[in-house]
């Protein structure tokens, strides 16, 4: 499995596990920020390589009248300023080709939504750009099917591809998580983040926004962690039941530090021992 660096941070291989962290979506500067040193401060009292997350725009949300952020240009600034202030790597996600020059103006990686799985444009657009280009496997995919996505990466001249587990459709309102995808996709070649919180949506499910079932945030991260990602994806808040977006399945800020702590030691274990096919 190829490496890939994203500033500070390598993801890959037997490296230590990758944190990528934040709210949903930019609430606002001051909050990105505060929540940002929290974040950054729980992963180095672990030893876990961080990555800031939020997006400038949810584009895909359930209602025309959910909160969709602050926008391109104004979420680009916040994203530079938690950049600069706290020297982390940023991860944001872009919806519309012509988005992706601009956002790696300032991020490291640019993530392709899971509903945006299947767009050429898109996925192209990202790549061209050289930043590192997370992809989402569609709910609507199988693990192997990714292949095709990492093509339209590499064959655009870049290298540097991540995939994101996020769970599987599942009937109405429910989402499932097959752990075998995480070394399935790890077998295309690229490191494999796991991202639980989204993995714990019930979408729609809340009559105009989305549920969620955040209680079982950890039993699942232990449970990806230990089938081998490289990388852990979580929506975090201070205060979940106030966030502006996915409040039902966020984790809150103050059981990181324990979790991390924890999944740390079933990493260690599992890359002290990788697991060999018969």
């Amino acid at each position: 499995m190829r490496e890939v660096e994203i500033g500070p941070v390598t993801i890959g291989g037997h490296r230590p596990l990758v944190l990528i962290a934040g709210p949903c979506v930019i609430e606002s500067e001051e909050h990105a920020l505060q929540l940002a040193r929290s974040l950054k401060a729980a992963a180095d009292a672990a030893g876990v390589p961080y990555i800031f997350k939020a997006s400038y725009d949810k584009a895909n949300r359930t209602s025309l009248d959910s909160f969709r952020g602050p926008g391109l240009e104004r979420g680009l600034q916040v994203l530079e300023r938690v950049k600069r202030e706290l020297r982390v790597p940023i991860l944001t996600d872009v919806h519309e080709p012509g988005h992706a020059e601009p956002a790696a103006r300032v991020a490291d990686v640019l993530q392709i939504p899971a509903f945006l799985s299947r767009q050429t444009d898109l996925i192209v657009a990202a790549a061209r750009t050289g930043r590192a280009v997370n992809i989402k496997k569609g709910q609507f995919l199988a693990p192997l099917d990714m292949k095709h996505a990492i093509r339209k990466v590499t064959d655009s001249g870049n290298p540097r591809v991540l995939l994101t587990e996020r769970g599987f459709s599942f009937g109405y309102n429910n989402l499932v998580v097959d752990m075998r995808s995480i070394p399935m996709m790890q077998g295309l070649g690229c490191p494999v983040v796991f991202d639980v919180t989204h993995s714990l949506q019930l979408p729609g499910g809340g009559n105009g926004v989305t549920a969620g079932l955040a209680e079982y945030i950890e039993p699942l991260a232990c449970a990806g962690v230990a089938a081998g990602a490289d990388g852990l994806f979580m929506e975090v808040h201070e205060e979940p039941a106030r966030a502006k977006s996915d409040a039902q399945n966020a984790l809150p800020l103050d059981r990181l530090g324990p979790m991390l702590a924890r999944l740390t030691r079933i990493a260690a274990a599992v890359r002290e021992t990788p697991w060999q096919e018969p």
